[in-house]
C-alpha cells in the first residue's frame, strides 16, 4: 500500500509541474479575526494523540481530504510539498497537516504512510466521526460520505470542500488558499508569516 501512495504521489507531482503557471494578479485570502485560531484533539500514526499545543512555534499548512481522494488531494498535497522544499533551512520551521474526512477508510497508520509519500513534515490525523466533524465545523469546511452498498462497505465516494489554510507559530488563521493557487503564491504566504519571527 505504501508503493501505492507514493506512486500516487509521483503522478500528482507530475501533473502539477505540468500545469500552467498562476496568474499573476492571485492572491491569498486574508482570514484573520475570522476564523478561529487551531484547535483540534486528533488520533495520529502509532497511537498517538495529536493536539494544536504539539505545533506550537510551527507555521501550519491545513488541508482537509482523504487517502483515496483520486485527484486533488494529492495534487494539492504535491504542492504543498513543493512549497516546503523551496523554504530551504526553514523547511522545518513549517507543517502540513491533512486531516481525513473519511474516518472509516484512513485509519492513523494508513493516514501517515499516505502523507509520508509526499513529505517528511507531513502529519496525517483523523478521529471518530465527531472529533472529525467537531473540527471541520470549525474551519467551515463541508463533507459528505456516500451511504456505501452492504455487499461493498468499503467502496463509496466523498466529496468535501477545498482550501489550504495557513495558520502562523502562535495558531492564528491567518490565510485561506483555494486548491487551484500557484506554488508561488502559496509559497510566498508561508514566507510572509515565517519572516513575523
Amino acid at each position: 500500500m505504501h508503493l501505492l501512495f507514493r506512486l500516487m504521489a509521483g503522478l500528482a507531482t507530475a501533473l502539477l509541474l505540468s500545469l500552467s503557471p498562476a496568474h499573476a494578479d492571485s492572491s491569498l485570502h486574508k482570514i484573520r479575526g475570522f476564523l478561529p485560531d487551531l484547535r483540534f484533539q486528533l488520533e495520529g500514526a502509532h497511537g498517538k494523540t495529536w493536539t494544536q499545543d504539539d505545533l506550537k512555534g510551527k507555521t501550519v499548512l491545513l488541508f482537509f481530504g482523504y487517502a483515496s481522494c483520486p485527484d486533488i488531494c494529492p495534487t494539492t498535497m504535491a504542492q504543498l510539498t513543493q512549497v516546503v522544499h523551496e523554504l530551504g533551512k526553514d523547511a522545518d520551521k513549517v507543517r502540513i497537516l491533512f486531516i481525513s474526512v473519511d474516518p472509516h477508510r484512513d485509519t492513523p497508520d494508513i493516514l501517515q504512510a499516505y502523507v509520508d509519500a509526499f513529505d517528511g513534515n507531513a502529519i496525517g490525523l483523523t478521529g471518530t466521526e465527531k472529533q472529525v466533524a467537531d473540527v471541520a465545523r470549525r474551519y467551515r469546511v463541508a463533507y459528505q460520505i456516500e451511504k456505501p452498498k452492504p455487499d461493498s462497505p468499503d467502496v463509496y465516494e466523498v466529496a468535501h470542500s477545498r482550501g489550504v489554510y495557513f495558520f502562523d507559530r502562535n495558531g492564528h488563521a491567518r490565510f485561506l488558499a483555494p486548491d487551484t493557487e500557484s506554488v508561488e503564491v502559496l509559497k510566498a504566504g508561508v514566507e510572509a508569516l515565517l519572516r513575523e519571527g
